[in-house]
């Protein structure tokens, strides 16, 4: 699953957008980076469970972008494959039919940076 890097292309293709209008708005960023960290920081949560939480609403906004970043970020965080397919899970029971389609682009998104991780670790 994931082998040919789909989803670290789609965020390499918004990498340039981020930055133009970054370089635009510059205090919109920082004020956006600064509410993602204090968001994703852990405290009751820790921050595997919120990214896994991020996931799944990119699922249901149907964000291809939101389902690349998360599905990253929740593999760095330590989820497992069995918790992204869970949280994918809920996912469905709050969207319905439409977040199926998402939800397995969400867990193809997570297995290709898991694929990545384990990569890497050997």
């Amino acid at each position: 699953m994931g082998e040919h890097g789909h989803y670290r292309e789609i965020l390499n293709k918004l990498n340039p957008q981020h930055r133009a209008l970054r370089a635009a708005i510059p205090e919109v960023y920082q004020g956006f980076n600064a509410l993602s960290k204090a968001a994703f920081a852990p405290g009751a949560l820790d921050t595997k469970t919120k990214e896994l939480i991020a996931l799944a609403i990119g699922v249901v906004d149907e964000c291809d972008g939101c389902i690349a970043s998360h599905a990253r970020s929740a593999v760095r965080a330590g989820a497992s494959r069995q918790e992204a397919a869970e949280a994918i899970g809920v996912a469905f029971l709050m969207q319905g039919g439409p977040a199926t389609i998402y939800g397995s682009r969400a867990y193809t998104a997570f297995c290709e940076f898991a694929d990545a991780e384990e990569q890497r670790d050997r």
